[in-house]
This record gives C-alpha cells, structure tokens and sequence, in this order.
C-alpha cells in the first residue's frame, strides 16, 4: 500500500524511478549477453544458494569459506571482466545523437571489406574475417596481434597478401576497428562439413559454433566467397549478396550497440502496453 501511496502522490517521480531500474537491469543482461558472463553468472548463483544453506543449517566452516569466495570473487570478477566493462562504459557514455553517424562509419567499413574481399577473391587469395556481433571476441583477439586500427580495403588486402608477417590467421573486427590480426580461431569437429571445404571454412564453423559472429571466407582454392554466422554457412556469395548480409549484421541488426537500442524497445513494449489497454 505504501507503494501505491507513493505512487498516487508522485507519479512522475516513481515513473522515473522504475525507469532507471529498468534501464540498470537492461544494462546488466546486456553485459552478460556480450560476454562469457552467463556462466558465471550461473556460478555465483551456486554459490549464493550454498551460503543461504549453510547459514540456515549453521555450518560454520563452510559458511566462512562462502564469505572468503564472496570477498575475493567479487575483486577477481571486476578483474576478469574488464574489458568487458570499458567496453560496456564507453558504450553508456555515447550520445545517441550520433547513432546516424556511426551508421554512416559503419557503411563505409561495410564498402571497405567488400571492395578488398572481392579484391583477394579475384586474385585467389586467402582471407578469415570475422565481425563481432553479441559475443565477445577479445579471447580470439588476445590470441593474435593486436592493431586497433581503422579499417580500410588498402590494410585487409595487404594483412592477407601471402608472405606478409599477418597473412596466416584471422582478422577480428571489433566496434568499427580492425582489432587484430593473425589470430586463432577453433576448429570444428562436425563430420558433417563437406571434404572439399579447407581450413580457414572449418574454423569459420568453428566460431559460429561457439559465438554469434559473422564470419567472411574467401576460397584461396576456388576464390569463392563465403560466410558463416548464426550456425549457418552461406556459399559461394556474389558481392552484392556478401554486402546485404553484413549490412543485416553491422547495421540492420544493431551491432553498434550489441542489439535494438533500449529507447525503441521501451517505446515497442509501451504501444504493446496502451493497446492492450485499449
């Protein structure tokens, strides 16, 4: 009842205030979603429903040991997640003003890859670029060299030029930055995958097993361009076809911000809401 007093007396400030929770929780499943957090996540749920145990059947020992791991997780979990964390910070801290500028970034990227993937194809040239959507990519990213750089068809097309230091690996692309290149990525081990389809398709089918990257292939056999991303692999792409389905993932699916930005789904779930009131 005190609630509801509160909020007949002060709506707009209660409406605000459920607003900002909604927005911090929002926040929060985004974070996890972005990153390998869902199964610590799962981890620390463990852990809080062992220590609520043992403070109920009153084992002490064990109970001290839950608040030692509750102590240092906390230090160990700010430590691990890191990255992560800058990245979801300087996300919050970007004006919304500029989301059609970074559109317009983002389309000039998109032009860049294609106009250097179609490059390599024509000349049968090997290539493994892999665009992060949701999941993160950083452990990939650690695993190669890192650059930072900006992306440009003239820098992916020398990377994978045969005999350059980079050549050997993918190229990982991160918030409109070529992050890294040379890196490791796994292999998979469906038998189900077609004989004639190389390495650099296997670990393509490798990381869509694992991450929800979209994830570029060019044939250094065949010069067929290819792609793989949400479990499925999409042969023997024209250019045309290659730039719809990257602008699909960079731009139509929201890969700025991870997903649809949360001032368009708050107004999807309010006209949902006034409908039904209706």
């Amino acid at each position: 009842m005190d609630f509801l007093t509160q909020l007949m007396s002060h709506p707009v400030l209660i409406t605000v205030d459920i607003l900002i929770v909604t927005y911090i929780i929002y926040i929060l499943i985004n974070f996890a979603r972005q990153s390998q957090a869902v199964s610590v996540l799962k981890g620390v749920v463990s852990i809080v429903g062992i220590k609520i145990i043992s403070q109920t059947v009153q084992l002490y020992a064990l109970n001290w040991i839950i608040d030692q791991v509750i102590n240092w997780g906390v230090i160990a979990m700010l430590i691990i997640f890191q990255p992560e964390i800058r990245r979801s910070l300087e996300k919050l801290g970007q004006n919304p003003l500029f989301n059609s500028k970074k559109d317009d970034i983002a389309q000039d990227n998109i032009e860049a890859m294609v106009e250097a993937i179609t490059y390599l194809a024509k000349r049968y040239i090997g290539a493994l670029i892999c665009i992060e959507y949701k999941s993160s990519l950083n452990a990939y990213a650690n695993t190669g060299v890192p650059l930072n750089a900006k992306i440009s068809s003239q820098l992916l097309i020398n990377i994978f030029t045969p005999n350059t230091p980079l050549h050997d690996g993918a190229v990982i692309i991160q918030d409109n930055q070529l992050a890294a290149a040379s890196c490791v990525l796994p292999l998979s081990e469906n038998t189900a995958i077609p004989q004639e389809l190389g390495t650099r398709h296997r670990a393509a089918i490798g990381l869509s097993e694992l991450t929800d990257a979209l994830t570029i292939i060019v044939s250094e056999e065949t010069g067929h361009i290819s792609a793989t991303h949400h479990h499925e692999l999409h042969r023997q792409l024209t250019p045309e076809e290659l730039t719809q389905l990257i602008r699909q993932v960079v731009i139509d699916d929201g890969m700025q911000t991870g997903q649809q930005p949360f001032k368009e789904r708050l107004k999807t779930v309010l006209v949902k809401f006034g409908g039904r009131k209706k």
